[in-house]
């Protein structure tokens, strides 16, 4: 028999999410704000992601944390919370327009001396970091044609038992979908598959959201 993850209707969702340690009252305005955003709000994580991320960030001692696509905010907020005094996480991301929103509430939460956000394709911030593993913690949640790519530069900055989180792994069910051919769901296939080959991690797929991948580095 396969044990699998229960279903959730929209009711248990919500329980799940109330047993949990709630967003505090930055953050609940920041996931308020955000849903006036209609169909780009999507963009933003669950309470329940935002919760793990913070939890993981703590149980680890993370310092020094990377984030790959910020949009509004919540999930840099959710990981710098966790960080251990003094950390700091680099943020890259392609928008001033959402960033703004998020500078607001970084501001809001006193956490905006911990956060360097650099605006410009994610690709070119990578590669412009120092190559070697300075990094604690990393969240890869950015457009899904460059998904790939962003692990491989991602990972050689990683400290060897360090962590790599990417969001999105399961794409709406879109993976497995035979008739899928779409470029995005190639992408989102390709780095499932690139994960799973990879020596130089571990890895495992978690039902959390829109599936979540947390890899270890070795």
């Amino acid at each position: 028999m396969t044990l699998r993850p229960t279903p959730l209707s929209d009711e248990l969702f919500d329980y799940l999410v109330a047993q949990g340690s709630s967003p505090d009252a930055v953050q609940a305005e920041l996931i308020a704000e955000t849903a006036t955003l209609g169909h780009e709000a999507r963009l933003q994580i669950s309470p329940d992601e935002g919760t793990f991320l913070t939890l993981l960030t703590k149980l680890m001692g993370a310092r020094t944390a990377l984030e790959v696509g910020t949009f509004t905010g919540y999930s840099a907020l959710a990981i710098v919370r966790g960080l251990a005094a003094g950390g700091r996480l680099t943020c890259c991301d392609i928008s001033e327009e959402w960033t703004r929103i998020a500078r607001r509430y970084w501001d809001a939460a006193g956490v905006s001396e911990q956060i360097d956000l650099r605006i410009g394709p994610a690709l070119d911030t990578l590669r412009s970091l120092p190559a070697e593993p300075a990094y604690d913690l990393a969240f890869i949640d950015a457009d899904y044609l460059n998904y790939t790519a962003y692990w491989e530069e991602v990972v050689p900055r990683v400290r060897s038992g360090g962590a790599i989180l990417v969001d999105n792994v399961l794409y709406h069910a879109r993976v497995i979908d035979p008739d899928d051919t779409a470029d995005t769901t190639q992408a989102v296939r390709e780095l499932n598959e690139r994960i799973r080959t990879d020596d130089r991690v571990e890895a495992t797929m978690i039902a959390i959201a829109d599936g979540l991948t947390l890899a270890r580095k070795k």
